[in-house]
């Protein structure tokens, strides 16, 4: 991050979001009371001040908490409230952006992994019709802490559900209790990453996590069905 903005951004973020105590650049007013309610229309308007910057053509390195307060109509220590620095909110941003998370039972196997893989299709296609998500991930992967970020908070995440979900798939019965957990969710997961991020001109159509899992499940030599 660049500019005097981007430096007191990065001494507030060292110190848990916040600038050190006396700097006239944080938060002024103390941390929230436990129970306090939040806003959502602040946090919506926090939300959209980030999208309406970017879109205007601002990169994520020259964002500064300033500049995204400012634009908001909110004051520096609103949005240090609710995020501890530029990373978490930029992460949020994102989250925003993308078609919500599925609900999943938690409790089915192969279910709950078909609802997530159809998730990352239309998480695919979303991308495919936004320029600005496209831009932003680029932006994110530049950036190693904002890609560590979104790493630790969405993608890994995502993950842990995803094995969850096939061991319980293999304990059912629905899948070979033979390999390796993780293998197995690679062979899933794989053909979509393949399909939403390295081919972005690829087909994402209505069926195509059925089709996955059914070459899956039907395996791939000949004669199987």
């Amino acid at each position: 991050m660049q500019g005097q903005d981007g430096e007191r951004d990065r001494r507030g973020a060292g110190t848990g979001g916040a600038p050190p105590p006396g700097s006239s650049d944080g938060p002024a007013d103390p941390e929230p009371r436990r129970g306090r309610p939040r806003s959502a229309a602040v946090e919506r308007a926090i939300l959209d001040a980030v999208i309406a910057l970017l879109e205007a053509g601002e990169p994520l390195a020259g964002l500064s908490i300033e500049r995204i307060a400012r634009t908001a109509g909110v004051g520096k220590a609103t949005i240090y409230r609710r995020w501890s620095g530029k990373e978490e909110l930029f992460v949020d941003v994102v989250r925003d952006m993308e078609p919500p998370e599925p609900p999943v039972s938690g409790t089915a196997g192969l279910a709950d992994l078909r609802v997530m893989l159809e998730s990352m299709r239309t998480r695919g296609l979303a991308q495919r019709s936004s320029v600005l998500l496209v831009n932003m991930f680029a932006q994110m992967k530049s950036h190693p802490k904002l890609w560590e970020e979104y790493f630790g908070r969405v993608i890994a995440p995502r993950r842990l559900a995803m094995l969850e979900a096939v061991r319980r798939a293999v304990a059912a019965g629905e899948l070979r209790d033979d390999l390796d957990v993780d293998l197995i969710d690679d062979l899933f997961v794989g053909p979509m990453l393949v399909r939403t991020v390295h081919r972005p001109d690829a087909p994402l159509p209505e069926d195509l996590v059925d089709r996955v899992i059914a070459a899956l499940l039907g395996g791939l030599a000949p004669g199987r069905v």
